[in-house]
Protein backbone atom coordinates (compact mmCIF):
# COMPACT_ATOMS: atom_id res chain seq x y z
CA UNK A 1 0.00 0.00 0.00
CA UNK A 2 1.09 3.31 -0.73
CA UNK A 3 -0.80 6.52 0.46
CA UNK A 4 -0.64 9.62 -0.63
CA UNK A 5 -0.61 12.39 2.26
CA UNK A 6 -1.80 15.67 0.97
CA UNK A 7 -1.08 18.21 3.03
CA UNK A 8 -0.67 18.01 6.17
CA UNK A 9 0.52 21.36 8.23
CA UNK A 10 1.56 23.02 5.60
CA UNK A 11 0.17 26.23 4.58
CA UNK A 12 0.34 28.32 1.14
CA UNK A 13 3.50 29.56 2.62
CA UNK A 14 5.10 25.92 1.95
CA UNK A 15 4.51 26.13 -1.53
CA UNK A 16 1.54 26.97 -3.76
CA UNK A 17 1.57 22.99 -4.89
CA UNK A 18 -0.21 22.28 -0.93
CA UNK A 19 -4.36 21.35 -1.20
CA UNK A 20 -5.97 23.41 1.43
CA UNK A 21 -9.39 23.79 0.41
CA UNK A 22 -11.86 20.70 -0.03
CA UNK A 23 -11.62 20.99 -3.85
CA UNK A 24 -8.03 21.67 -4.40
CA UNK A 25 -7.75 18.52 -2.01
CA UNK A 26 -9.88 16.06 -3.75
CA UNK A 27 -8.65 17.15 -7.05
CA UNK A 28 -5.33 16.41 -5.88
CA UNK A 29 -6.32 13.58 -4.34
CA UNK A 30 -7.90 12.16 -7.71
CA UNK A 31 -4.75 12.18 -9.45
CA UNK A 32 -2.59 10.74 -6.60
CA UNK A 33 -5.19 8.19 -7.00
CA UNK A 34 -4.29 8.16 -10.64
CA UNK A 35 -0.82 7.84 -10.05
CA UNK A 36 -1.18 4.71 -7.91
CA UNK A 37 -2.12 5.76 -4.62
CA UNK A 38 -4.39 3.37 -2.78
CA UNK A 39 -5.13 5.45 0.22
CA UNK A 40 -5.62 9.27 1.17
CA UNK A 41 -4.42 10.82 4.33
CA UNK A 42 -5.79 14.83 4.82
CA UNK A 43 -5.32 17.18 7.27
CA UNK A 44 -8.76 19.45 6.88
CA UNK A 45 -8.36 22.83 7.21
CA UNK A 46 -10.12 26.28 7.92
CA UNK A 47 -10.85 28.88 5.18
CA UNK A 48 -7.72 30.20 6.88
CA UNK A 49 -5.49 27.48 5.99
CA UNK A 50 -5.29 26.17 9.54
CA UNK A 51 -5.47 22.48 10.72
CA UNK A 52 -9.90 21.98 12.14
CA UNK A 53 -11.45 18.92 13.70
CA UNK A 54 -14.60 20.93 13.52
CA UNK A 55 -17.62 18.59 12.22
CA UNK A 56 -18.35 21.23 9.76
CA UNK A 57 -14.69 21.35 8.41
CA UNK A 58 -13.78 17.56 8.48
CA UNK A 59 -17.19 16.70 6.38
CA UNK A 60 -16.87 19.20 3.69
CA UNK A 61 -13.23 18.10 3.05
CA UNK A 62 -14.80 14.06 3.07
CA UNK A 63 -17.23 14.89 0.76
CA UNK A 64 -15.07 16.62 -1.87
CA UNK A 65 -13.02 13.56 -1.47
CA UNK A 66 -15.03 10.80 -1.38
CA UNK A 67 -16.87 12.49 -4.92
CA UNK A 68 -13.72 11.88 -6.55
CA UNK A 69 -11.82 8.67 -5.12
CA UNK A 70 -12.84 5.03 -4.34
CA UNK A 71 -10.40 4.97 -2.04
CA UNK A 72 -10.22 5.05 1.87
CA UNK A 73 -9.83 8.25 3.24
CA UNK A 74 -8.14 9.39 6.63
CA UNK A 75 -7.48 12.68 8.90
CA UNK A 76 -5.67 13.51 11.26
CA UNK A 77 -6.27 14.10 15.08
CA UNK A 78 -3.01 15.92 16.15
CA UNK A 79 -3.07 17.92 18.52
CA UNK A 80 -2.16 20.84 17.13
CA UNK A 81 -5.63 21.00 15.22
CA UNK A 82 -6.95 21.17 18.88
CA UNK A 83 -4.64 21.23 22.13
CA UNK A 84 -7.19 20.23 24.54
CA UNK A 85 -7.81 16.82 25.19
CA UNK A 86 -11.48 17.03 26.21
CA UNK A 87 -12.29 19.61 23.21
CA UNK A 88 -10.47 17.47 20.80
CA UNK A 89 -12.83 14.30 22.04
CA UNK A 90 -15.85 16.53 21.73
CA UNK A 91 -14.87 17.83 18.54
CA UNK A 92 -14.51 13.67 17.64
CA UNK A 93 -17.94 12.61 19.38
CA UNK A 94 -19.65 15.89 17.29
CA UNK A 95 -18.18 14.65 13.67
CA UNK A 96 -21.09 14.04 11.24
CA UNK A 97 -19.43 12.67 8.37
CA UNK A 98 -17.14 9.75 9.33
CA UNK A 99 -13.52 8.81 7.47
CA UNK A 100 -12.75 5.21 6.80
CA UNK A 101 -9.77 6.05 9.30
CA UNK A 102 -8.07 8.85 11.77
CA UNK A 103 -4.34 9.01 12.84
CA UNK A 104 -3.67 9.11 16.37
CA UNK A 105 -0.68 10.19 17.71
CA UNK A 106 0.36 8.37 20.40
CA UNK A 107 2.74 10.27 22.45
CA UNK A 108 -0.07 13.03 22.56
CA UNK A 109 -2.06 13.74 25.85
CA UNK A 110 -5.18 11.87 25.45
CA UNK A 111 -4.28 9.91 22.57
CA UNK A 112 -5.58 6.48 24.14
CA UNK A 113 -8.73 8.16 24.69
CA UNK A 114 -9.35 9.85 21.47
CA UNK A 115 -8.51 6.12 19.82
CA UNK A 116 -10.95 4.56 21.87
CA UNK A 117 -13.38 7.11 21.08
CA UNK A 118 -12.85 6.39 17.12
CA UNK A 119 -13.25 3.22 17.70
CA UNK A 120 -16.37 3.21 19.13
CA UNK A 121 -17.70 5.07 16.17
CA UNK A 122 -16.36 2.58 13.98
CA UNK A 123 -13.49 4.72 12.83
CA UNK A 124 -10.16 3.02 12.19
CA UNK A 125 -7.35 3.89 13.73
CA UNK A 126 -3.89 4.38 12.88
CA UNK A 127 -1.42 4.71 15.56
CA UNK A 128 1.02 6.99 15.35
CA UNK A 129 4.10 6.21 16.85
CA UNK A 130 7.04 8.73 16.61
CA UNK A 131 10.65 8.18 16.47
CA UNK A 132 12.75 10.63 19.53
CA UNK A 133 8.76 9.93 22.16
CA UNK A 134 7.95 7.21 24.53
CA UNK A 135 5.10 6.63 21.94
CA UNK A 136 6.64 2.97 21.17
CA UNK A 137 6.96 1.98 24.66
CA UNK A 138 3.34 3.41 25.42
CA UNK A 139 2.03 1.61 22.60
CA UNK A 140 3.26 -1.82 23.79
CA UNK A 141 1.53 -2.27 26.67
CA UNK A 142 -1.92 -0.16 25.26
CA UNK A 143 -4.75 -2.25 25.60
CA UNK A 144 -6.02 -0.75 22.55
CA UNK A 145 -3.15 -2.03 20.17
CA UNK A 146 -4.65 -5.46 18.96
CA UNK A 147 -7.91 -2.95 17.62
CA UNK A 148 -6.00 0.18 15.57
CA UNK A 149 -6.02 -1.06 11.60
CA UNK A 150 -2.57 0.14 11.51
CA UNK A 151 0.90 1.47 13.03
CA UNK A 152 1.97 4.52 11.23
CA UNK A 153 6.21 4.03 12.24
CA UNK A 154 6.72 7.41 11.63
CA UNK A 155 10.39 8.37 11.42
CA UNK A 156 11.35 12.28 12.37
CA UNK A 157 15.33 12.42 12.01
CA UNK A 158 16.13 15.47 9.77
CA UNK A 159 19.52 13.66 8.26
CA UNK A 160 19.23 11.90 5.40
CA UNK A 161 22.57 9.88 6.58
CA UNK A 162 21.20 8.51 9.23
CA UNK A 163 17.39 8.00 8.92
CA UNK A 164 17.50 4.50 7.81
CA UNK A 165 18.93 3.44 11.18
CA UNK A 166 16.72 5.39 12.94
CA UNK A 167 13.97 3.51 11.29
CA UNK A 168 15.19 0.09 12.14
CA UNK A 169 15.42 1.53 15.58
CA UNK A 170 11.84 2.43 15.82
CA UNK A 171 10.87 -1.01 14.24
CA UNK A 172 12.68 -2.25 16.77
CA UNK A 173 11.48 -0.48 19.45
CA UNK A 174 7.84 -1.34 17.98
CA UNK A 175 8.42 -5.31 18.20
CA UNK A 176 5.30 -7.37 17.36
CA UNK A 177 3.35 -3.68 16.94
CA UNK A 178 0.49 -6.32 18.21
CA UNK A 179 0.38 -7.79 15.23
CA UNK A 180 -0.93 -4.88 13.20
CA UNK A 181 0.26 -3.66 9.75
CA UNK A 182 3.20 -1.34 9.94
CA UNK A 183 3.20 1.77 7.33
CA UNK A 184 6.79 3.17 7.57
CA UNK A 185 7.68 6.77 6.25
CA UNK A 186 9.99 9.72 7.11
CA UNK A 187 9.67 13.42 6.72
CA UNK A 188 11.51 16.34 4.72
CA UNK A 189 14.91 14.84 4.19
CA UNK A 190 14.69 11.23 5.81
CA UNK A 191 11.04 11.25 3.06
CA UNK A 192 12.67 9.17 0.40
CA UNK A 193 15.50 7.05 2.20
CA UNK A 194 12.80 5.54 4.22
CA UNK A 195 10.62 5.01 1.70
CA UNK A 196 13.21 3.16 0.12
CA UNK A 197 13.60 1.28 3.14
CA UNK A 198 10.20 0.55 2.99
CA UNK A 199 10.23 -1.00 -0.26
CA UNK A 200 13.23 -3.44 1.06
CA UNK A 201 10.99 -4.35 3.76
CA UNK A 202 7.81 -5.13 2.60
CA UNK A 203 6.29 -2.86 4.23
CA UNK A 204 3.20 -0.12 3.31
CA UNK A 205 4.62 3.33 2.98
CA UNK A 206 3.39 6.54 2.40
CA UNK A 207 4.30 10.19 0.40
CA UNK A 208 2.90 13.23 -0.54
CA UNK A 209 3.29 17.20 -0.15
CA UNK A 210 2.88 16.17 3.94
CA UNK A 211 6.10 14.56 4.13
CA UNK A 212 8.15 16.49 1.44
CA UNK A 213 8.00 18.94 -1.10
CA UNK A 214 11.14 17.59 -3.00
CA UNK A 215 11.83 15.00 -5.79
CA UNK A 216 14.47 12.71 -4.80
CA UNK A 217 16.96 14.38 -6.81
CA UNK A 218 16.17 17.65 -4.84
CA UNK A 219 13.85 19.49 -7.25
CA UNK A 220 10.24 21.04 -6.33
CA UNK A 221 7.74 18.94 -6.53
CA UNK A 222 4.47 19.83 -8.33
CA UNK A 223 2.32 17.84 -7.37
CA UNK A 224 0.99 15.04 -5.07
CA UNK A 225 0.46 12.65 -8.11
CA UNK A 226 4.48 13.44 -8.97
CA UNK A 227 5.69 12.19 -5.63
CA UNK A 228 3.64 9.19 -5.87
CA UNK A 229 3.80 8.23 -8.84
CA UNK A 230 7.94 8.78 -8.05
CA UNK A 231 7.64 7.03 -4.91
CA UNK A 232 6.04 4.27 -6.70
CA UNK A 233 9.48 3.99 -8.84
CA UNK A 234 11.37 4.10 -5.77
CA UNK A 235 9.62 1.85 -3.87
CA UNK A 236 9.72 -1.01 -6.74
CA UNK A 237 13.83 -0.87 -7.41
CA UNK A 238 14.15 -0.89 -3.32
CA UNK A 239 12.00 -4.16 -3.70
CA UNK A 240 13.62 -5.37 -6.52
CA UNK A 241 17.10 -4.82 -4.92
CA UNK A 242 16.25 -6.28 -1.54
Amino acid sequence: MVQVCLNGPRGAADSAMVPLTPQASAESAAEAVAAGATDVHVHPKTPCGQDSLSPRVVAAMLEAIRARVPVPVGVTTGAWAEPDPAARLERIRGWTVLPDHASVNWHEPGAEEVAAALIGLGVGVEAGIWSGTDAAARFAVSPLGPRVLRVLAEVTDPASETAEDTARALLADLGSAHGRPVLLHGADASAWPVLRLAGRLGLATRIGLEDTLLLPDGQRASSNAQLVAEGLVQYGRAQRSS
